[in-house]
């Protein structure tokens, strides 16, 4: 078991000025804070490393600010999470699944707006070199922002860059007192530097750096030091990829489909969840003919308009869940099926390009 520090300390860096595109940030550090010593972190604002390195939308005299930020949002994202309202979480191309693709109105001009910095860890990796260069320090750098956070109310601060710390402290297969082994505990070190930090600085003192000392990081070498991308989920382990309220609305039928492998597995596997959810309604699936990619879905009872009722209702539950996981659809009713059992087809796999 690694031992605790004897005491943190969390210390701001107050006089630093505002800060413009193309201004000196680190050096703007160092003036203000010589007594910076090897082990420090510092943690710094990510609006102050976005306003010096020019990440920007200026808002036009007399334009709707609420309305540059919006299509500003729609630009910065990759995918839509959920939306409500003018409320959109979204995926940045950074990775990060935040409100307003961490879009900032705030502590800056009516003229502007913050965007998140290009590429914190970059950012990150600069500032700590040329502190170096300007102190004689060894310190690592935390690039934070304002996130909000599942099923939880309230905001605190996370890493969106690092340099010269390990993002994640891995404690998995380690042992903890009563001998029980730890399977999935991964602590994100960066994160919980970050919120400390947040605590000196706050949302309205204007002190955008603050230093964490005493705390014995861990460090990575340098060819091996990813900065915050393991923090980011990947796909194959969000659980929770759509808002409820957006899948539906998010679907959009493919006019051209390429096939994949897989789909006759996928598409059964849709049913049965979506049986799962509905009262229980038999229909039979059969690949449609020679071509990949086609499921004909047959009812096993007589057509009526309950059969139909409740064909349609299964069907929309087993498509909403094959978006869900990756899959876009297309379906094609054959029309009054006169006798057959055959209610439509339905088409699936990607998007052609």
């Amino acid at each position: 078991m690694s031992e605790l520090p004897a005491g943190l300390a969390v210390l701001p860096v107050a006089g630093l000025p505002e800060f413009s595109p193309g201004d000196d940030l680190a050096g703007a550090i160092a003036a203000a804070a010589p007594w910076l010593a090897d082990g420090d972190v510092v943690v710094v604002t990510s609006k102050v490393v976005s306003k010096v390195e020019g990440r920007l939308v200026r808002v036009p005299p007399g334009a709707d600010r609420e309305a540059v930020r919006l299509r500003a949002v729609e630009d910065e994202a990759v995918r839509v999470v959920a939306r409500r309202g003018s409320l959109a979480i979204v995926q940045t191309r950074q990775g990060w699944v935040v409100a307003a693709a961490g879009i900032d109105a705030s502590n800056v001009g009516r003229d502007a707006l913050v965007l998140l910095p290009e590429d914190g860890d970059a950012s990150a990796r600069r500032l700590r070199a040329r502190l170096r260069d300007l102190l004689g320090v060894d310190v690592a750098v935390v690039v934070s922002d304002t996130f909000g956070r599942t099923w939880r109310e309230g905001l605190t601060d996370v890493a969106v860059g690092s340099a010269g710390i390990t993002a994640l402290t891995d404690h998995r297969g380690a042992v903890d007192a009563f001998g029980n082994r730890l399977e999935t505990t991964r602590t994100a070190v960066v994160d919980e530097l970050a919120s400390a930090a947040d605590l000196v600085k706050g949302k309205l003192a204007g002190v955008p750096v603050a230093v964490v000392r005493g705390l014995a990081v861990e460090r990575p070498e340098q060819e091996a030091d990813h900065g915050t991308r393991p923090l980011v989920r990947l796909p194959d382990d969000d659980l929770f990829p759509y808002g409820a309220r957006d899948l539906v609305a998010a679907r959009q039928p493919g006019a051209e489909l390429v096939p994949r492998a897989g789909d006759l597995a996928v598409v059964a596997e849709a049913f049965r969840i979506a049986s799962a959810a509905l009262p229980e309604f038999p229909v039979v699936l059969r690949y449609g003919g020679e071509e990949d990619g086609v499921v004909d879905v047959h009812l096993s009872d007589a057509v009526s308009t309950t059969t139909a009722l409740n064909l349609g209702a299964l069907l929309g539950a087993a498509i909403v869940q094959l978006h869900a996981e990756g899959w876009t659809t297309r379906w094609e009713p054959v029309g009054t099926p006169g006798g057959s059992s055959l209610m439509g087809r339905l088409w699936l796999g990607s998007p052609a390009a």
